[in-house]
Order: structure tokens, then sequence, then C-alpha cells
């Protein structure tokens, strides 16, 4: 184990739980172990819901929650480059993007934390009907229960905010499965909860066999909702699995962009190099279809390519790093394969293709819509670029696919911009910027395959609470 490894223990009910088994976390680049974790599993699963259970017949006044929240911000801008740090190593994420991650999981505490000050319900006009004559309605918000969080490993930091920000602010204490490749970041934030007076059973994370926890968090009926981000195969089975419970899924994509004629390619191939491999493109809205209107098409991959081959390709701890590597072996052979796929189908490989230790950033084009690296979601340093002899067409070519998360439109044209937001199936349109772009506190999420639910502190503390409606006779 590397000098500089992190060991740390579950958090279970506001105990610091050593399990008597480890798990190694590697760093995806140089593969030391950069941290053990305890292993969990049912049993302290188990007893992580009876503690949330408990915490939940205690609440915290909302201005409480607040306070917390708030804190919990302060807490990260002090340690700030150690979250980074933590980030990066475990993820192998370039300093530099982790140090944005680490910064972004600030606002969403923040943002968190207006909405638990403002959290309420609403009048309800009785007496615009008959029968309401003489009566005083309205609603209140409560807590839904207690809701069990399974996160992914692409943002072990923000995405673990993300969903334990706005389940404070709402009142609901959480049970957080990360990563197991990325538990550090978890349990770092776990510990500054803590710090900033959370109470004991408010927050227990467990690391371990996601089926074993799993498992648990679906059977157990004080579980009231599960929040997962995370593949689509296991996303909607837990659904399936769970039927009386609320299960918000926050799935992936096959992030399209549309290059209009009209638009000013320089500023889009800039924006969409750098958004097609951040974080060598292990993110559900990396972009990865390009569609250019034919009469725009050269010009654009003139433009493009050598944004793509300055990007620096090495180690995520290197502040001058753009690209690292994807997060295991695994990963590094199925991108390796699609491309690989895609180029005995006959595509071009217009930049980069190898598949060696790190993959470089790589463009294809004359690639089939039928091909995994343009129907699939990639996950990978890998983007395609093909021309398309209209915006309709390319609006077509981008909605062709079961995905609808986030999609992207440039042009100098409003009308053609109101057009593409308007016919385009996804959940999220940018213009004239990447669909990459996400801010904390604004709606994200995807319809079909890509989820059924918006996050951001605002959104999420609404889905965490139930809406009473209280009617008083006059």
């Amino acid at each position: 184990m590397a000098a500089t490894a992190t060991e740390r223990k579950l958090l279970i009910g506001g105990e610091w739980v050593e399990t008597g088994d480890w798990l190694d976390v590697r760093s995806p680049y140089s593969r030391d172990v950069v941290g053990r974790v305890a292993r969990g599993g049912a049993e302290e699963t188990r007893r992580a819901i009876d503690a949330a259970a408990r915490a939940l017949a205690e609440p915290l006044p909302a201005h409480k929650r607040a306070e917390i929240l708030v804190k919990v911000a302060g807490l990260i801008g002090r340690r700030h480059e150690e979250v980074a740090r933590t980030i990066s190593d475990e993820a192998g994420k370039p300093i530099k993007t982790a140090r944005v991650e680490a910064s972004r999981a600030m606002s969403t505490y923040t943002f968190a934390a207006v909405e638990a000050r403002k959290l309420a319900g609403e009048m309800v006009p009785m007496e615009s009907a008959q029968a309401g004559e003489g009566k005083l309605g309205f609603t209140i918000r409560k807590p839904i229960g207690v809701i069990g969080a399974i996160s992914p490993f692409n943002f072990p930091c923000n995405l673990v905010a993300h969903k334990l920000a706005p389940a404070l602010a709402a009142g609901c204490p959480v049970v957080l499965k990360p990563a197991s490749q990325t538990p550090l970041s978890a349990l770092l934030l776990a510990e500054l909860e803590e710090e900033a007076g959370l109470p004991a059973g408010w927050l227990s994370v467990v690391v371990g066999k996601a089926s074993e926890i799993g498992d648990v968090l679906v059977e157990d009926e004080r579980v009231k909702l599960i929040t997962f981000t995370g593949s689509g195969d296991v996303g909607w089975s837990l659904q399936e699995r769970a039927p009386r419970k609320r299960v918000k899924l926050e799935l992936g994509n096959s992030t399209p962009v549309i290059v209009a004629a009209d638009a000013d390619v320089h500023a889009a191939a800039a924006k969409l190099a750098a958004n097609a491999f951040a974080f060598a493109g292990q993110s559900c809205i990396s972009v990865q279809r390009i569609y250019v209107e034919r009469s725009a098409f050269d010009r654009f991959v003139e433009a493009f390519l050598p944004k793509v081959e300055a990007l620096k390709v090495g180690d995520p701890r290197d502040d001058e790093t753009d690209v690292g590597p994807v997060i295991d072996d695994d990963a590094r052979s199925r991108v390796g394969s699609w491309i690989e796929e895609a180029r005995a189908s006959g595509a071009e490989v217009l930049a980069g293709g190898e598949t060696g230790e790190l993959l470089k950033p790589t463009v294809l084009a004359q690639v089939g819509d039928d091909q995994k690296v343009s129907c699939e979601e990639v996950f990978g340093p890998v983007v395609i670029v093909n021309p398309a002899e209209s915006v309709d067409e390319a609006i077509d070519r981008a909605n062709g696919t079961r995905f609808g998360l986030q999609a992207g439109v440039f042009t100098a044209s409003l009308d053609t911009a109101l057009r593409a937001a308007d016919r385009l199936e996804f959940g999220g349109v940018t213009i004239n910027e990447a669909p990459t772009f996400r801010s904390d506190q604004m709606p994200y999420g995807g319809i079909k395959a890509s989820g059924n639910t918006k996050e951001g502190p605002a959104w999420a503390v609404r889905e965490m609470t139930e809406e009473r409606l209280v009617v008083i006779q006059r």
C-alpha cells in the first residue's frame, strides 16, 4: 500500500465501524492502493436503517438543517485541496477537474441550505368552489422517510452531495452506498457532515457488494425512497423490484450535438473538444455524437481536430493533464473493442484510436447509427462526427436513441435554436453550449431510458417530501 494511502471505517449510526474486512481502493492511473475502506454488507445496512429510523423519530428543525448544510459547504472550502486530491486519487480525474468538482459540491450544499429554509406548502383557494365556502386550505411538506442512496464512481463527491444535501434539506436520514471504486470521497463528506453537527443516524455510509446492500434497501419497508445514479440495467431493475417505493433514477445518455451551418464553428469546436473528453468521457452527458450540417462539416473538422490533439493525456495528478485514465481495465477493454468494431465496419479514425494503457481522445467519422459508439453510451474518450444534410435530419438522428438526458445545438439563428429545443426529445437542451454543461441549481434529469427524475436541490427536495393537505372549517 502506498505511504499516503488513506484508511477509513464505515459510518453506521454515528459510529465509525471496522468490520475486519477491507476493500483496497486503487488509483486507475498508477494502480497503487490509495486507500483502504472497511467492507460492509447486509448486516451493516440493516443497522444503518435502524439508526436512520431512530433519527427520523426526532426531527431536526429546518433552520438547524440549513445551518448544518452551510457549515458543510464551508468545511469543503477549508479542505478544498484535500477533497480534490481525494477525488483525483481514487477516480483518476485530472486534478484541475477534481478541483472544479469540489467547488461544485460546495454549491450543491449551499443551494440545499436555501431550500431547507424555504421548504413549505402552498395555499389552496378553497372558496373558488361552492363546496369550499367557509374553509381554509393549505398544504405542508413532510419528509418522505428514510432514503437509500446509491452513487456512481464518476463524480464521487458532487453526485454524493446531490443525494445527501437535498435529503437533509428535506428532513430525511440517508443510508448511502457509494461506488466501491470511489468510496473515499463519500466517507470524507460524511466526516465533514459529522463535524458540521449532523446528529447520529442521519447519515450512514456502507461500502460493499452492491447486491447485498441494495437487496436490504429494496426489501426494508422503512426505506421509502431509493435514489440511484448509474447504469440503466441496474436502475430500472431497482424500480421493478420496489414498486411501492419511490425510485428516482438518473441514468445514461448517448449525448448528441447539432452544429448548424450558420454556427461559429471555432467556438463550437473549442467547447466540444473539451467536453467530449473531460474525465476521459466518463460523464452521463459527455459529448458523444456530433452532427454537422454538410456545408460546414469540413470547416468544423478542421477546427475541431487540432483542439482534440492539443489535449494532454497523462497523470491525473499533473496540473497540466486534460485527459486521464478510464476507471479500470474492463472499461478500457470495452471502449477499445467498440472503437475496433466501428473501424471494422468502415468508420474513419480522424484522431486517436490507440488502445494502450491510456486511451487517447478518439474522433471517428462515417460511423453508422447502429454502431455501439453511436447508439450506446460509450463512457470513454470517444466522439463521432458525422455530416447531416439539414438541421432537421440532424434532429431526427439525435432523437434516434433510447436515451434522453441532454442534447446541444450550435447556431446563430434563434428560430433554429427554438425549433430544435422543441423537437429534441431530451430532458435538457443547451444552445451554443456543450450539453455537458450542468450548474448545480438547475433541474437536471432525463426522459426515456435516461431516467425519471430531476436533480438540483430545489427539485430533489420536493421528490423527497410528501405533500399533505390541511382543511380548516372557519
